[in-house]
């Protein structure tokens, strides 16, 4: 993919698999949602997680998002990088809200959808996600990925489409 491509790829994704390095060298690889802050991936998580503790020790990762069912429709973004931790509470709940969003539908770049899931939905459906990412932003840390490589690949090209 172009940089372009890929660029426009992540931002239409919504999950990424996110692999840290274990205390015993083995990868720990989880699913997450995700955003797209600053144009890099941002999660949010536990600061007790397997994940957190990990970054901790060491902040390098690797992000993959990709789709596809058949050989020829498979496609993919890896963004290998290492982590800055945002620490602000403002920002850590601002992060919470948006990637509420991707958990509603919305797409990772499409932060003017996320945005508006805290403000836009109805009553008692935006006081219960309010109240949840104010409870968890307590207990959890965000995190940018800073991209130090960037591979990409779309197999539909190899067909010719």
């Amino acid at each position: 993919m172009t940089d372009e491509q890929a660029g426009a790829f992540l931002a239409g994704g919504r999950k990424v698999q996110l692999a840290t390095n274990g205390h015993d060298g083995f990868p720990h690889l989880v699913t997450m949602y995700y955003v797209l802050t600053r144009g890099q991936i941002t999660f949010w998580t536990y600061r007790k997680s397997q994940k957190a503790l990990n970054l901790e020790r060491d902040p390098r990762i690797s992000c993959l998002v990709e789709d596809g069912e058949e050989y020829f429709d498979l496609r993919g973004v890896l963004v290998q990088g290492v982590v800055a931790r945002i620490e602000d509470p403002g920002e850590i709940m601002r992060i919470g809200r948006l990637i509420t969003g991707v958990v509603g539908g919305s797409a990772a770049g499409d932060t003017a959808a996320s945005d508006a899931a805290g403000s836009d939905t109805a009553g008692s459906e935006r006081d219960v996600m309010t109240d949840y990412v104010e409870h968890a932003a307590r207990k959890r840390w965000a995190y940018r990925v800073q991209p130090e490589q960037i591979i990409s690949w779309d197999h539909s090209k190899l067909a010719g489409g």
